[in-house]
Formats: structure tokens, C-alpha cells, sequence
């Protein structure tokens, strides 16, 4: 265990929710410095793959990237999520947001450009820097007093639009600026329009940009209230469709369909669809604070593996260089046997081979460098890290979980996230078993006439039928024994074996719920209860 995590853990009952979060990120920054920044260092990791971490990347709130091709409502997104404009926001039907915007928190509304963004230690943006003027004149930071900013920043990012001209005429690496941005952020949502379903040859580049940051990726498919029920399905099935060819993954990806704006819906046959979808995103978003510190982990053990097999390659290169002549010749062969020398590191080491860069990259970079001046293997550096995997790592886990427990479930709050979480519209609400909550009249009557014409078929004696007569009548629903067994002890209020009228009707309103597709209560909700078992059973909450 380490000495900081030993000096912590005594005033942890002490110390509050952020102190719990500078713990974790003061041993996710003492690992990286101590032990993997030396061997990225060694072997010019920082040149081939990303720059060196600094402290504003551990301390960071958790952020979000958004991308999609023009017009497919990414801005939209973001004023829907914060219910309210922010600086430097453009929305219209055609090509809009032309750069980068880091839409954070601050005090006070304002912007800051990119130029000097990126000399503020205080934020994570300062190895932007390297894309030169022409990124950091499209790039920005627009604050305000948001509550929803106070657990997240989102990142917009310009509309993506098709042909070789545009990509051109950017003047830096769109996709480099991708990737930088995809190893730092906790979600990568890509936007689709219902009606644009095609993903140009940037889109596509773009996506596999995000090579290895599978589980950060989220779909949405937006302005799906524009089509009919009919029309959507083929939609979704096109939309899985152009993702498989993009996206090689054996997972299906998580896609979510609805319309994130504030404007009436212009077809509301899927209004249900929608809602449950909006919810299921926004909790997968509220996570992302009390996930933070996970996902901060699991990138810096993607990066220590990847700086383990750069340095394995790096000082293979450098052993395979003859020392006098012939140095550009063998050079250009190592270069051309570089996909061999993978497999050869793969079966000398025991690495994956997902644990590789890609080989026609690698190759492109390596033409510029001379071999020779590389260095050659230092087992001390790649034990420390080997160390830090097997050990040290799961010390801060465990750690990371205690925090977990004892800190309060952190949400992200405010904005839209707040509309859905009190009164009649909260999701649910009035629907399935809540159905009738409100009321002062028990919600099976308007359907007990119905109920107890079955009821008096069943042959009642003493006003209540047998368990093997009830079975009968409930097996006709062709729900499962497991469903209707638990069904039949909600219904059984008395726990007497048989049901009387009350309890035959409350059993089958309970599978008309499971029918029309909710799901049943763990315990009986008191609205349920029958009005003449109320006094007899407790009140459930």
C-alpha cells in the first residue's frame, strides 16, 4: 500500500467527497509520474503517441465529446442539456459550428480563445498547442454559471461535412485533434439525423479516430419524431447497418433514439420510446462523476500497456541497426517488417496483439526518426510499470471502491436533468404499477366488473376460489410460471391460499401491467392494496 494512500486513509472519515476525489487523483498522478512517465521518456512516447499527462488531466471534471456531420444537432444538444444559451453558440439548418467549443463552468459567462486557452495550467488543453494556429484559431472556451457544468464540461465540435475540399481546407489534422480529445474525455456520443443517415469519408475517418476508446462510445440518433413508426425502424436497421462497416467491433453499439430539443414533437407515436430513451441517456450522463475516477484508471493502464509495447518495439529497432554501414537500407526493411516484428514481439513478450498501434501509422512516423539514436531495451523501467499493473493498481482500486461507498452518490444535476425528476412528469409516473397513486379511488375498480364475471366461473366457495381453480383463469395470459408465481403473491394479501374477488381482480390487473409491458413491484404498493385488506396488511412504501 502506498505511504499517501496509508496518510489518507486514517482521516477518510474525516475528509468530505472532493478530499476523497484528490486522494484518488493525487495516486493516479504519483503513478503516472513515478512510474510510466520515465519509460514514455525513454522511448519518444510522447512524439509517436500522445503528450505527457499533466496535473489539470487527473483533476479534470468528467467531459464529453460530441461529433457528428452538420446539422445533426449537436449544439442543439448541448442548449437542451443546459436549458440555456451559451457563448459562441450557432445553430441552423446548414454547416454552423466551424470550430472546437469546451463548453465549461465559470462564474461569470464569457470566452476565452484558443490561443490563450492553452497557456492556462488550470485547464486540460495546454498539449493543443501542438496543432499549431490554425486549430487554435477554431478553438474555444465558453463559460457560465451552469449548475449542470458543476459535474461536467461538453465539448462541441465543428459539423462534419463530405469531400476532400473540406477536410483540406480545415488546415490541421481534424482526426488527431479527435483522438486527443477521445483519450481524455469519459463519453464520445456520435449524432445522427433521421434523415441523414450516410457517414461521409471524414465521418468515417473520424470514427476511427477513436480506435481503442470503444467503451467511451455512445450513439444518438436524433430528430426522430420526423418519421413514423414504420419509417424508424428502417432507419435504425440503416443506421446499424453503416456502423457495422465503420465500426469493427463484435458489440452492438449502445444507440439512442429520440429528439433532444426543447420543441413540440411533430409525431408522437414513439412519445413513450422517446421519453424511456431520454432517461436511460441522462442517467448513463449522470453517472459519468462517480465514475470519474474508474475511468481515469482504466486510461492510464491503457496508456502504460501501450508505452510497455513502444518501448518493446522502439529498442527492437534500435538492436536490429548495424553500427557502420547500411544504416537506410536495413532502416527501410525494418520499416517494411514491421507487421513481423510485431508477431515477433507478440510471442517473445506474451502481448496481445490488440495491445499494438496500428501499423500503417507507426510505420509513417518512423521514417523520420534514426534508429540509431533510439534506445536500446531498460528492463528496470519496464518492471517498474509491470509492478504498477499487477500490484499497484489494484491497492488504488480498492481504494477507489471504499471511496465509492463512502462518498454521496454524485449526480449531474440541473438543466434538463432536473425536469424529468419531480411531479407527474417524472418517468413512470401514472404508468404500470404507479398507475392510480394520486387517486383516492382504488385504480382496479373501473375494471372489476369486468373482473368478477371471471371470478363467479371459477366456482368461489365461501366468496373464494382455490389456488388450482385461479391457476386456470391466470395461465391463459401465457405469462410464465415464474412471472405468474410472483403475481400470485402479490395478490394474496392474506396469505390464506385462495383469493377472494378483491384479490382475483388485483391479480389480473397485475398481469394486464406485465402485458402491456411494465414491470411488476418487488412488494405491493399501498395504492394497490385491496380496500378490504388495508387495515389487515401493512402499507409498503
Amino acid at each position: 500500500m502506498f505511504s499517501w494512500m496509508g496518510r489518507q486513509a486514517g482521516g477518510r472519515e474525516r475528509a468530505g467527497g472532493a478530499d476523497a476525489v484528490q486522494t484518488v487523483t493525487g495516486g493516479l498522478r504519483s503513478l503516472y509520474l513515478r512510474k510510466v512517465l520515465p519509460l514514455e521518456e525513454a522511448y519518444r512516447f510522447h512524439e509517436f503517441h500522445s503528450p505527457a499527462l499533466e496535473d489539470a488531466d487527473f483533476e479534470n471534471k468528467p467531459m464529453i465529446l460530441l461529433v457528428g456531420q452538420y446539422s445533426t444537432g449537436k449544439t442543439t444538444f448541448i442548449r437542451y442539456l443546459l436549458e440555456q444559451d451559451f457563448p459562441g453558440m450557432r445553430i441552423g439548418p446548414e454547416p454552423t459550428t466551424d470550430s472546437f467549443i469546451a463548453v465549461m463552468y465559470g462564474e461569470t459567462e464569457g470566452s476565452t480563445p484558443g490561443n490563450a486557452l492553452v497557456v492556462d495550467p488550470k485547464k486540460p488543453f495546454r498539449k493543443l498547442s501542438r496543432f499549431g494556429n490554425a486549430f487554435l484559431n477554431r478553438f474555444m472556451c465558453s463559460q457560465l454559471p451552469n449548475q449542470v457544468l458543476k459535474s461536467i464540461s461538453i465539448i462541441d465540435s465543428p459539423g462534419i461535412l463530405s469531400g476532400e475540399k473540406q477536410r483540406i481546407s480545415r488546415g490541421y489534422d481534424f482526426c488527431q485533434v479527435l483522438q486527443w480529445f477521445a483519450e481524455r474525455v469519459d463519453r464520445i456520443i456520435l449524432l445522427f439525423d433521421a434523415h441523414k443517415l450516410d457517414i461521409s469519408d471524414e465521418f468515417s475517418e473520424a470514427i476511427k479516430a477513436f480506435r481503442g476508446q470503444d467503451d467511451k462510445i455512445r450513439v444518438v440518433l436524433n430528430k426522430a419524431d420526423q418519421v413514423d413508426t414504420q419509417q424508424l425502424m428502417r432507419v435504425y436497421g440503416a443506421l446499424m447497418w453503416s456502423l457495422g462497416k465503420v465500426i469493427n467491433t463484435p458489440e452492438v453499439l449502445r444507440v439512442y433514439i429520440g429528439s433532444f430539443w426543447a420543441q413540440p414533437l411533430q409525431n408522437t407515436d414513439n412519445r413513450r420510446l422517446f421519453e424511456a430513451e431520454a432517461q436511460d441517456l441522462f442517467r448513463d450522463i449522470q453517472s459519468l462523476p462517480q465514475k470519474a475516477a474508474v475511468r481515469k484508471l482504466n486510461d492510464l493502464i491503457k496508456r502504460a500497456r501501450l508505452a510497455k509495447v513502444h518501448a518493446y518495439i522502439i529498442s527492437h529497432l534500435k538492436k536490429e541497426m548495424p553500427s557502420v554501414f547500411g544504416k537506410e537500407n536495413k532502416k527501410r526493411e525494418l520499416i517494411s517488417r514491421l507487421p513481423e516484428i510485431y508477431l515477433q514481439l507478440q510471442r517473445e513478450y506474451q502481448i496481445s496483439a490488440g495491445d499494438f498501434p496500428e501499423v500503417k501509422a507507426m510505420q509513417e512516423q518512423l521514417e523520420n526518426y534514426d534508429f540509431t539514436k533510439f534506445h536500446s531495451l531498460k528492463p528496470k523501467l519496464i518492471e517498474a510499470v509491470d509492478n504498477m499493473l499487477s500490484s499497484k493498481i489494484s491497492s488504488l482500486m480498492n481504494l477507489i471502491s471504499q471511496e465509492e461507498i463512502s462518498m454521496p452518490t454524485q449526480l449531474v444535476q440541473g438543466g434538463a436533468f432536473d425536469g424529468t425528476t419531480e411531479g407527474p412528469f417524472n418517468q413512470g409516473y401514472g404508468e404500470g404499477a404507479k398507475e392510480g397513486a394520486d387517486e383516492e379511488e382504488w385504480v382496479v375498480a373501473k375494471d372489476k366488473p369486468i373482473y368478477d364475471e371471471l371470478f363467479y366461473t371459477l366456482s368461489p366457495v365461501n366468496g373464494k376460489i382455490s389456488g388450482v381453480n385461479a391457476k386456470k383463469e391466470m395461465v391463459t395470459s401465457k405469462l410464465p410460471n415464474s412471472v405468474l408465481g410472483k403475481i400470485w403473491k402479490l395478490a394474496d394479501c392474506d396469505c390464506d391460499g385462495m383469493l377472494d374477488e378483491e384479490e382475483f381482480a388485483l391479480a389480473k390487473h397485475l398481469i394486464k401491467i406485465k402485458l402491456d409491458g411494465y414491470e411488476l413491484p418487488n412488494s405491493l404498493p399501498s395504492h394497490l392494496v385491496p380496500p378490504s385488506h388495508r387495515k389487515s396488511l401493512p402499507k409498503a412504501d
